[in-house]
């Protein structure tokens, strides 16, 4: 499985060899000399080897060590340098910079817009002001804003949710981070000095990862933490300051991207469509209204204040729409059509803590509708020091210490080390108290199933944004899938000062098609497994006792969940997942054919085509989905956007769906040959979403589809063009293709 660092010395060159085959063809792609379809015509496999003529590519399969290919990373063991486990601080995520918005007041002036000059205030409709091209990009002039341009793709509710925060990123290569803003003083992010510069290295000892190796918000770790509150918008302008020449990636990596805020309830627009990418020297200006769902049919008097945001005096600003459906950890990462996997392990994500009347994150606030969950009390709302944002991803890198990725797995890569917050198994000082810790898994393929080493229960509060209806105490959590967030409560005051507690990863993994068993703590603990990242991979130290009272509180009811019973069901429709998936078009920018795929209503298994509608559900409807795994051999997590659901029943039964499955959810588990169904709404925004598997090497091999709300009223037509984006601009081009069952 995993290539061991014994392994002998002709199987470690073999891998080399291998690995350095695998970059030349990756090489080969990003010059357009071979397209992926050449490698799903020759019929690559992990099982193959592979020859790179300079000219003709062509595999063949003739190594002694043809087994090589069967490891998951696909590299030899990841080189440690001598680094030991649990010698570095875990950094908090850096707080963006938020910027009180007024138009005409250079208010986007901190990141200047390409080349240097201060960029233009935002405007409803794309920005479509010319600009040069680099020859390598095709030359001539294109838009500075990478957007669609248009009335269909203008920012929907712009009026009604005018930006009121600016946030300003970039998206670039790896640099030392000169401004890192933990959110919190060095006491309460385990003594690390915040004022030196934060190498972009996965640990002191660990070489800098280079411009090519590494893309991330800002070119800098720790990775970005973006804070909000509802009805604050934000307007949040991401520049792409990648590399103009596409073989300029490191050895994998594109360099259009397009930023998706999963899961946020605003319009397509600003969605991240997979189809809406941009292209170096232009930037993309997202909206996010941060509203409650309903907003204009909910508690239209806005009466209610536990539907509400919080204030800068302490106080509620009561909100029109249904506080069910308050949100509260969500992440935003790339998701360029086919690139995506690649795109997120390379650095592209970042998560967003969304603040409410309810969830405020202040401990101390008890007015009544404040749920104290543990945070701080400073200020108003939005407190970090005993709230944590922890991002788990298995990682690897080649023997210059140099991130990399086997892009040829088709199954799911895999890593063969655990970072938390892109840093090596890190310790973590705490207090004798209560702790907050909102967990996103933003691996490629792998699943984590957590426990602490001790055994000791954990509190789960919330499953993907949304906080429970109860919480759900646990010794052991369930898998947490890819780009699930899990929230959680530690009680620290069960230790004494000086102790050590370890948080354990007990899914091991052997390909990326699903974990192969989820193993005891004892199993996980004893270091026997074959996974490299099985076992202890956070170290909690607790160091001292807090300065202040611990009064934050777990409530034994959080957030109930809204209750659709008296909204009619408009329509049913399925969804089976599997391989063997077939393409009906042949366009080579909206269509990719390959080994996964998505059947609807029992037609054929189709690959992903973004210009292909395959559901388009009415504004202002309710329908229940049902999801099916095609297959025993895989397990996957299904994301859909836009709108959060509530799961109905799992394999049928409403009796199956765990106690932390029944909030509202956005990427659903499915377990090898089990089926979930849901219920969700679609309201007050619409366009063209997405619906994929979360293994994000089968989302970008072809595991997605496109569905659409294209009635919503305004500009949008039915059904939608695609947008076809180019450095000289975008162009609409009408549907590949309409299911039959589309449009009900």
């Amino acid at each position: 499985m995993y290539l061991p660092n014994d392994a002998s010395k002709a199987r470690l060159r073999e891998a080399e060899i291998a690995s350095r085959n695998f970059a030349e063809l990756a090489t080969a792609l990003s010059k357009g000399e071979v397209t992926r379809r050449d490698f799903i015509k020759w019929g690559l496999a992990t099982s193959s080897g592979l020859l790179v003529p300079v000219h003709g590519l062509t595999p063949f399969s003739s190594s002694a060590y043809a087994a090589v290919f069967d490891i998951p990373t696909g590299l030899p063991p990841s080189p440690l340098f001598g680094v030991q486990p649990f010698t570095q601080p875990m950094p908090r995520f850096d707080v963006l910079p938020r910027k009180t918005f007024t138009f005409g007041a250079g208010v986007m002036d901190p990141i200047p817009a390409f080349p240097g000059a201060p960029g233009p205030d935002p405007t409803e409709q794309a920005n479509v002001t010319q600009q040069p091209v680099p020859a390598v990009l095709g030359g001539g002039t294109g838009p500075i804003e990478g957007r669609p341009p248009g009335p269909i793709w203008a920012h929907q509710q712009w009026a009604g949710f005018p930006p009121r925060m600016a946030v300003e990123v970039t998206q670039e290569g790896a640099k030392p981070n000169t401004v890192y803003n933990p959110g919190v003083p060095s006491s309460l992010n385990s003594g690390i000095d915040a004022s030196r510069p934060f190498r972009p290295a996965f640990h002191p000892d660990l070489p800098d990862q280079g411009p090519l190796a590494l893309w991330t918000f800002n070119g800098t770790l720790p990775p970005k933490l973006l804070i909000g509150r509802y009805h604050e918008s934000i307007l949040f302008r991401h520049h792409n300051r990648l590399p103009d020449d596409p073989t300029r990636n490191g050895g994998f990596g594109i360099h259009t991207i397009s930023t998706h805020e999963h899961n946020g309830h605003h319009g397509a627009e600003n969605d991240g469509f997979t189809g809406a990418y941009f292209f170096p020297r232009q930037y993309y200006d997202y909206h996010y209204p941060i509203c409650h769902g309903g907003y204009n049919t909910i508690n239209l008097d806005a009466a209610e204040p536990r539907c509400g945001t919080p204030t800068d005096a302490g106080g509620i600003e009561n909100v029109q729409g249904d506080f069910h459906e308050t949100m509260s950890t969500h992440w935003f990462h790339d998701h360029m059509f086919s690139f995506t996997a690649q795109n997120v392990y390379k650095g592209n994500a970042g998560m967003f803590n969304i603040y409410s009347s309810l969830d405020r994150g202040n401990e101390e606030m008890d007015d009544g509708v404040n749920l104290r969950l543990p945070s701080g009390s400073a200020k108003s709302y939005g407190n970090l020091d005993y709230d944590v944002n922890l991002m788990l991803a298995d990682k690897a890198w080649d023997a210059d210490g140099q991130l990399a990725m086997d892009i040829f797995d088709f199954d799911g890569f895999l890593g063969d080390v655990m970072t938390v917050n892109l840093v090596y198994k890190p310790f973590f000082e705490v207090e004798r108290r209560k702790y907050r810790f909102r967990i996103l898994n933003a691996a490629v393929a792998r699943f984590f199933k957590l426990a602490l080493s001790d055994a000791s229960p954990m509190v789960q509060i919330a499953n993907d944004g949304n906080l429970l209806p109860n919480p759900v105490v646990l010794n052991t959590l369930d898998e947490l899938g890819i780009a699930e967030r899990y929230d959680i409560v530690i009680d620290f005051s069960r230790y004494s000062i000086g102790s050590k507690v370890w948080m354990v990863n007990l899914a091991e993994h052997e390909n990326g098609r699903r974990p192969k068993e989820d193993l005891s703590l004892r199993e996980a603990l004893s270091g026997s497994s074959n996974d490299p990242c099985v076992g202890r991979f956070l170290e909690f130290r607790i160091v001292r006792d807090p300065a202040r009272p611990d009064v934050s509180q777990v409530p034994e009811q959080l957030i109930v969940n809204p209750d659709l019973t008296t909204i009619p069901v408009a329509a049913q429709r399925t969804f089976e997942f599997g391989r063997g998936a077939k393409q009906n078009s042949t366009d080579p920018i909206t269509s990719f054919l390959g080994p996964w795929g998505i059947k609807v209503d029992g037609a054929t298994m189709l690959a992903a085509d973004f210009g292909r509608v395959s559901a388009a559900p009415r504004f202002g409807t309710r329908e229940v989905w049902t999801l099916r795994n095609g297959g025993g051999g895989w397990d996957h997590p299904i994301h859909i956007h836009f709108e959060e659901g509530q799961i109905l029943a799992r394999d049928g039964k409403a009796s199956n769906v765990p106690a932390w499955e029944r909030g509202r959810k956005d990427v659903y588990r499915l377990h090898p040959g089990g089926s979930v169904t849901l219920t969700m709404q679609f309201r007050d925004f619409g366009g063209m979403f997405m619906e994929h598997c979360h293994n994000t090497t089968h989302e970008d091999n072809a595991m997605l589809l496109r569905w659409e709300i294209d009635d919503a009223g305004g500009a949008f037509l039915r059904p939608l063009p695609t947008p076809i984006p180019t450095p000289q601009g975008v162009k609409f081009v009408p549907p590949d293709e309409i299911l039959p069952t589309a449009f009900r």
